[in-house]
């Protein structure tokens, strides 16, 4: 989308004008129709002109439904139940119990469209405004045809019913608005869905308070009140078909959007969302000619980074509101942010900032909006503690001949690597800085470090025989880009990947960001409290690269054979993880 299209930036899809011109048109004219032919029992005999009237306007409405099935894709079944509903209307006005039943059905039509798919409170709601607003189309037609003594039954009181029924279309607007979720935000005045919503609420007010004033004239208010009515109507069919914008940007809270620019849409993750250094990040599917800046400033390409997918731009951001501007040639769309008056987090953006990023990205896939206030690499959890410990005593059973540790000088991994020389020294398992034949390399430092740590040490192996006893992680570095740098490597873990939580939430942050692998922290942050549930005895895991069968492009594939390793769900791209101990001992 252009940037100028949603002010707000939430890069929702830009509105088909032309289909919800047809839309519009179409629920409007079935609408006067179907209110007619509810009315019609109560109504005396109709002049020629206005049966003819309501033939030209069923016919319209009828052509607009059987259009829809070849413009929009609309339901055939629906749209030929739709046209025949309306055509039957002025057919049946001479016969006015039969008419006020396939008229009902109509209105009920007009229901389903309307609200498409919703249910609940939300569906009750669309029926009474659409009821209501056909009602007053229906009044409204007939008080400018009919005399004033043309209704049959002298009880009718069409003064009263009039402010009636305006109260009912305020109260079911009144209603939509509190379940909208904009509430009184800017978005309620700076986003098509807000201000079709101020509509829906603000016309049937005003029509209401017209009924009032014009209590003992109801021609006058029918008639003066239509407008305002099918405003309101259209407003309240356009809903389903507006974008619904997205939730306003929190300080503190990292910002997940979508955008679209050059005619491509992706989403964007902007961590921490504070004053100072953030981090901009693209998935893969993105492309890597982005770039990323706030408006009036720099704007700087957003690059790969070490053990982390995608693509990632840092970011000064000034206190308050901005735009952020993000550019692919000479197209660029915006999305607003927020960083407030709160004070930086110098770690969110620095070395282990990507990982602190995909931590909070798998919070907001599962729709937590928490404050980002720390980053994983900022403190070693007691769970991590206990697994380092454990894969000490698991390389000391197994008799290696040392221990080579890389570690960073996060506060994480300056107290990991402490633990790691602790528990080595009473297992008397000697620990060094460099490679040799009977060790084991064991890499406690953040995602940059290990990634670079694991890529010297395949080159290592190809160079001689090191690290005899195997290349191991510490659970945080369970990531595609630092595993798959080598053929093989174990990781201590206290869950199986492949069991269906860590599957659900692998899908499901590959699908909300453009095929992005999971991670630890995310998977933490996406379960919340039910993390504690999923953790059990610590195992060894191995990761590995897979082909188990390995065919030329031109052989013929197995009816059903899955060719392509990458599918959803996996924890390691084009690969597997798999236990390889039993649960260890302390």
């Amino acid at each position: 989308m252009d940037h100028h299209d949603m002010p707000l930036g939430s890069g929702s899809a830009g509105v088909d004008v032309a289909a919800l011109v047809l839309r519009l048109a179409l629920l409007l004219g079935s609408a006067v129709v179907a209110g007619a032919g509810l009315l019609r029992p109560l109504a005396d005999e109709l002049p020629t002109w206005l049966v003819r009237a309501l033939y030209g306007l069923a016919a319209l409405a009828a052509v607009l439904a059987l259009l829809s099935v070849f413009t929009v894709d609309a339901n055939v079944v629906g749209a030929v139940v739709h046209a025949l509903l309306s055509l039957a209307i002025p057919a049946l006005l001479r016969w006015p119990p039969v008419v006020r039943w396939v008229s009902a059905a109509l209105v009920l039509l007009l229901v389903l469209e309307t609200a498409l798919g919703r249910s609940g409170i939300e569906f009750a709601i669309d029926t009474v405004y659409v009821a209501g607003a056909a009602t007053w189309f229906g009044f409204a037609v007939f008080s400018v045809a009919l005399p004033r003594d043309g209704w049959r039954t002298s009880a009718l009181r069409p003064g009263p019913l009039a402010l009636s029924l305006g109260g009912i279309l305020v109260l079911a607007g009144g209603v939509q608005l509190v379940l909208s979720g904009v509430g009184f935000d800017r978005r309620l005045y700076q986003t098509p869905f807000g201000i079709a919503l101020l509509v829906i609420v603000a016309l049937p007010v005003a029509v209401t308070v017209l009924a009032a004033i014009l209590r003992d004239h109801p021609r006058r208010a029918y008639g003066y009140g239509a407008a305002g009515v099918a405003i309101g109507f259209l407003a309240w069919s356009a809903l389903a078909a507006v974008p619904r914008p997205a939730e306003l940007p929190v300080p503190g809270v990292p910002l997940l959007a979508d955008v679209s620019v050059a005619a491509a849409e992706f989403p964007v993750l902007v961590s921490p969302q504070r004053p100072g250094r953030n981090l901009v990040h693209f998935p893969d599917s993105a492309g890597r000619d982005l770039s990323v800046g706030v408006a009036g400033g720099l704007i700087q390409q957003a690059t790969a980074r070490a053990g982390a997918e995608g693509t990632w731009a840092e970011v000064e951001l000034p206190a308050g509101r901005t735009d952020l501007v993000v550019q692919r040639g000479d197209a660029t769309t915006s999305v607003q942010v927020d960083t407030g008056s709160l004070a930086a987090l110098p770690s969110a953006g620095g070395p282990d900032g990507p990982e602190c990023a995909s931590a909070a990205l798998g919070g907001l896939v599962n729709d937590r909006r928490n404050e980002l206030a720390a980053c994983p690499a900022d403190a070693l959890s007691q769970a991590d503690t206990d697994a380092l410990r454990k894969v000490v005593g698991f390389l000391a059973s197994r008799q290696a001949g040392g221990l080579t540790l890389v570690q960073d000088s996060s506060p994480r991994g300056v107290e990991a690597a402490n633990v790691v020389r602790e528990a080595a020294a009473r297992s008397g398992l000697p620990v060094g800085d460099g490679p040799s034949e009977n060790s084991a390399l064991l890499v406690v430092s953040g995602w940059s470090d290990g990634y670079l740590a694991m890529s010297r040490a395949a080159e290592a192996q190809r160079e001689a025989p090191v690290y005899l006893h195997g290349l191991y992680l510490a659970p945080w570095l369970l990531n595609g880009p630092i595993v798959n740098s080598v053929a093989s490597s174990s990781v201590p873990l206290r869950f199986d990947p492949r069991e269906q939580l860590a599957v659900s939430y692998a899908v499901a942050v590959g699908n909300r960001f453009g095929g992005e692998s999971p991670t630890i922290g995310g998977f933490q942050d996406w379960l919340g409290d039910q993390w504690k549930s999923v953790n059990g005895e610590v195992q060894i895991f191995a990761s590995a690269q897979v082909n188990a069968m390995p065919m030329y492009p031109t052989e013929p594939h197995a009816p059903g054979m899955v060719m392509d390793r990458n599918y959803a769900g996996q924890w390691v791209p084009n690969g597997t993880v798999v236990p390889v101990s039993v649960p260890l001992k302390p």
